[in-house]
C-alpha cells in the first residue's frame, strides 16, 4: 500500500475534526477524498503531507511513518494545496528551478524535469513570465508543474481545477488521468462529476468520519431510493395521465407537471423494477405523442447528497473498501 491510515484523529480544543478513520490507497490508484465544508477533509490532507500533527492514530506513505520519518515521507509526496503558495515575483521558469533544487534535483535532471512540467501543466508559452502577472488559473497550473517535479510515488491534489476556465479543467482532468499510470494520487475537488470521470475509487468524509468507500459506479448501485422514469408527452390532462401512470404495476408514484402544451411526468418505480416499457404501452394505448422516454440516471452527486444528508447520521453502510 501506498496509503496506510490507521485510526487517525485530529482534535481541536476538544473537537474531533477527524474522528478515528481508516483507509488504504493501493499503488497506481486515483481515489477522490470528498465532504462538504468542515468534514475533515482538508484537514486529512494536511496530516498525509505532513503539514498537521495527528491527535491519535498512525499514518504511513510507502511504508514510513508520516509523524516518525516525516522527510523521507516528504520525499515521496507531491502536494498540491487549495490556496497554492507561489513566489509571485519571480518567472515560472524560475521558481521551477527553484523548488527542483529544494527538492534534490540539479544539472541535466533538473532541466529535464522542468521541461517535463512545463509541458504537462500547459505552461511552455508563459514560461518567461513573472508568475504574480498570471491569471488564478495558471498559477494553479505552476502549483501542479511544482507538485511533480520530483517524480513523487504520491500526489496529493487539494481542489487542483479551483480557478481553472472549463477548458482548462478538461486539460487538467486529461493530466491527472494520466498521471495515474506513474503516480498514485489522492484527489479532493467539489466538482464532483470531474471525480467520478477521473477517480477509480472515492472517498466520502463527514463529521470527521469516512462513510462512504467504492468505486462511483458500485457507490451509485448501492444508493436507497426509488427509480425514476420520466416521459414528456401530449394529448391528455395531467390529471387522467397521472391516473393511467399510476396503475402501471411497480410504479409507487407519479407527477405530471405542464410544460407549455407538454407534460413532464416523472414516474417512480421500486428500485428493482423497470417500467419503461410499460410507461410506453400506456402512450401507446391512449394515442398520446410522446416526446422522449428515459431514465433518470442517479451519479456521485446523489450519493454524495445521500450520505452526508442531516438525517442520516453518519450515512449509509456504503463501505466497499477498508474505511472506519
Amino acid at each position: 500500500m501506498i496509503v496506510e491510515v490507521q485510526n487517525l484523529t485530529k482534535r481541536y480544543h476538544g473537537k474531533a475534526a477527524v474522528d478515528d478513520i481508516s483507509f488504504d490507497v493501493k499503488p497506481r490508484e486515483i481515489v477522490g477524498f470528498l465532504g462538504p465544508n468542515g468534514a475533515g477533509k482538508t484537514t486529512t490532507m494536511q496530516i498525509l503531507a505532513g503539514f498537521l500533527p495527528a491527535t491519535g492514530g498512525s499514518v504511513k506513505v510507502a511504508g514510513f511513518d508520516v509523524f516518525s520519518h516525516s522527510l523521507e515521507v516528504r520525499r515521496r509526496i507531491g502536494y498540491l494545496p487549495e490556496n497554492v503558495p507561489l513566489y509571485t515575483d519571480m518567472r515560472v521558469c524560475e521558481y521551477l528551478r527553484f523548488r527542483g533544487r529544494l527538492k534534490g534535483l540539479g544539472g541535466a535532471r533538473l532541466r529535464s524535469r522542468v521541461s517535463a512540467v512545463l509541458e504537462d501543466g500547459g505552461l511552455t508559452d508563459v514560461h518567461r513570465q513573472i508568475i504574480g502577472s498570471l491569471s488564478r488559473g495558471f498559477r494553479q497550473r505552476v502549483g501542479l508543474a511544482d507538485s511533480l517535479l520530483a517524480e513523487p510515488e504520491l500526489l496529493i491534489l487539494d481542489e487542483p481545477t479551483v480557478g481553472l476556465d472549463p477548458n482548462q479543467i478538461r486539460q487538467i482532468r486529461n493530466l491527472i488521468r494520466s498521471l495515474g499510470d506513474r503516480h498514485t494520487v489522492l484527489l479532493a475537488s467539489h466538482i464532483l462529476h470531474e471525480v467520478e470521470m477521473v477517480c477509480n475509487r472515492v472517498l466520502i468524509i463527514n463529521r470527521g468520519q469516512i462513510v462512504a468507500s467504492d468505486s462511483p459506479g458500485k457507490l451509485v448501485g448501492l444508493l436507497r431510493g426509488n427509480r425514476r422514469v420520466v416521459a414528456v408527452l401530449r394529448g391528455g390532462t395531467p390529471e387522467n395521465v397521472q391516473r393511467l401512470l399510476t396503475a402501471v404495476p411497480a410504479v409507487v408514484n407519479v407527477s405530471c407537471e405542464p410544460q407549455g402544451e407538454w407534460l413532464l411526468c416523472t414516474c417512480e418505480s421500486q428500485k428493482n423494477s423497470d417500467i419503461c416499457e410499460d410507461v410506453f404501452r400506456v402512450v401507446a394505448a391512449n394515442g398520446w405523442t410522446l416526446r422522449e422516454l428515459r431514465e433518470e440516471r442517479r451519479n456521485l452527486e446523489d450519493v454524495f447528497a445521500e450520505v452526508t444528508a442531516e438525517d442520516t447520521g453518519n450515512g449509509l453502510p456504503l463501505n466497499g473498501g477498508m474505511a472506519s
